[in-house]
């Protein structure tokens, strides 16, 4: 390592984020993989066709030029969520309306279209908001279920298809598919238990959830009520007291925080005493 840059490296602060500081920092590692998968992991091209290797040439004018896949800015708006848009987003850019007229920014939405589409695994039929490019998606995999569980969280990106992924794989690591027919739950799971070998039972739990909700889930998970120090403190003595056989500690036992709010009652002046007929 260079001087230069040990000396970056000495005046290197790490930026505080959600995921180093807070209850961020103690989310379990399940969900931190599934965030990676959904807002880190590069998605599939959509708006634009993806050049494979690392140089290209022109056919016409031989020229060799470097192959520079650079992605189109997308916008994801909140009605992503309530449907299932296939990858496709709103793509901003600028439009020529002619050719003596300067440029002006225009947005290029997806078609949208209200479809039904059917879940195997949890044998609903769900009416949704879709774009052809979802529709064509589900036939090339034969079916939404194999959609849903064969592509990526950052390819799905809407809450909808997250959640109704997580509830697919919820349903068949429990084998709660299909509880009244025995047969049909062990066709179905024969069918689609080959995509249970890449999540734990444990990471299938935190699938799907947004920052927001794995915080909430988190602190229930973890939530326990405060003791008074003076419950603290009276078991410590009793306890040191029976240490030292103490015949007055032998038949005294540690005060619940219900009998002592119950004896405190008895002792208030104001508090209400029972109607006696």
């Amino acid at each position: 390592m260079s001087i230069k840059q040990s000396a970056q490296r000495l005046y290197y602060i790490p930026k505080i984020s959600r995921w180093s500081k807070g209850i961020g920092a103690e989310l379990p590692q399940e969900f931190k993989k599934f965030w990676r998968e959904w807002k880190l992991q590069k998605p599939a091209a959509v708006h634009y066709i993806k050049q494979e290797g690392t140089y290209v040439r022109n056919e016409e004018t031989e020229e060799v030029r470097p192959v520079q896949n650079v992605p189109i800015p997308l916008m994801y708006p909140k009605e992503i969520d309530d449907g299932i848009w296939g990858g496709e987003a709103v793509v901003q850019g600028f439009k020529k309306k002619g050719l003596f007229k300067r440029k002006v920014p225009h947005f290029w939405f997806p078609q949208l279209k209200k479809s039904v589409v059917y879940s195997e695994v949890l044998d609903t039929h769900m009416r949704v908001v879709i774009t052809d490019r979802a529709l064509r998606l589900i036939h090339e995999n034969y079916g939404f279920d194999h959609y849903l569980l064969k592509t990526p969280a950052c390819d799905l990106r809407s809450l909808l298809a997250l959640r109704l992924k997580r509830q697919i794989l919820i349903a068949l690591a429990d084998k709660t598919l299909y509880p009244n027919d025995l047969e049909k739950r062990t066709e179905i799971y024969a069918k689609y238990e080959q995509y249970l070998s890449a999540y734990t039972r444990e990471e299938i739990e935190w699938y799907g959830l947004t920052y927001k909700e794995a915080c909430k889930k988190w602190l229930q998970l973890n939530e326990t009520k405060p003791q008074p120090l003076k419950v603290q403190y009276r078991s410590e003595l009793i306890a040191k007291l029976k240490e030292n056989k103490i015949k007055e500690a032998e038949n005294i036992d540690v005060l619940l925080p219900e009998k002592t709010s119950a004896w405190l009652k008895r002792l208030n002046p104001f508090s209400k005493s029972p109607k006696t007929e």
